[in-house]
């Protein structure tokens, strides 16, 4: 079996993230950048089916700048066994639309049997990507998961909802997307980090794809900063705290 995570490198979400003012992006310059916790997530469910299929092939595919190789690294370092490095300078800012087309391609030329990815990025919480990608490539879309089984003949899930829970279940190929209810991700150990410098990595471009060079993204008008928080209001306790602390509460309609 063959599986491809979905990884992306994000503005670490421990730090604010900003836009840029001079382009209406993320700035992604200003912060340190890691894989999305979620996309690890994402990772450590193929691994796990790997650790009991010694047959499964577990490839992480990326799409971003030339910095978006120390993420591919890092998920070879945690046991995936190739990566898959989809940059062009045509695809910078590119929209989700976009995006998803570029990948769709990428994994078309790459094969595989599923496609794991998180539910949605920590910087764009569009959450839309993977949806469209399963579009493209007219497969099933098992999406928001809080549980999977892969197996040769098919993928099985339960989906949360809020009148209780879906079971879900495809043939293969398929997409699915994982939330936080999975297992958090394994630290890469000292041989994993060693042998993932020798671990091949494939660099795509939009015309080893056959997908148009026109950019495509969405165009940012302007933008403000958020504005400080103000300070909050203290209460003295001379005996009516309580029912000051009530009136603050229901004339700003928090009860």
């Amino acid at each position: 079996m063959k599986i491809v995570v979905l990884v992306k490198q994000v503005p670490d979400t421990a730090e604010e993230r900003k836009l840029d003012p001079a382009t209406g992006q993320l700035d992604r310059e200003s912060t340190d950048l890691v894989v999305d916790e979620i996309n690890e997530r994402a990772l450590e469910t193929a691994l796990r089916i790997k650790d009991t299929n010694k047959g499964t092939e577990v490839v992480a595919m990326t799409m971003g700048p030339d910095q978006a190789t120390q993420s591919l690294r890092k998920a070879l370092s945690m046991g995936a066994d190739s990566g898959v490095h989809v940059v062009d300078d045509s695809l910078s800012g590119a929209d989700t639309g976009r995006t998803a087309a570029t990948l769709a391609a990428a994994l078309r030329s790459t094969g595989f049997d599923v496609v794991v990815a998180g539910n949605e990025s920590t910087d764009g919480r569009a959450g839309v990507v993977p949806a469209m990608i399963a579009e493209h490539l007219q497969l099933p879309l098992l999406g928001s998961l809080i549980s999977a089984e892969i197996a040769d003949d098919g993928v099985r899930g339960v989906r949360q909802g809020e009148g209780g829970t879906l079971n879900v279940r495809a043939g293969l190929p398929a997409v699915l997307t994982v939330t936080e209810r999975f297992p958090e991700a394994r630290f890469p150990n000292f041989k994993g980090i060693l042998t993932a410098k020798r671990k091949p990595v494939i660099t795509l471009s939009v015309a080893d794809l056959g997908v148009a060079a026109t950019p495509s993204r969405s165009v940012v008008i302007s933008t403000a900063e958020r504005p400080p928080r103000a300070a909050g209001r203290k209460l003295i306790d001379d005996g009516d705290a309580a029912s000051e602390l009530a009136e603050f509460l229901v004339a700003n309609r928090l009860v």
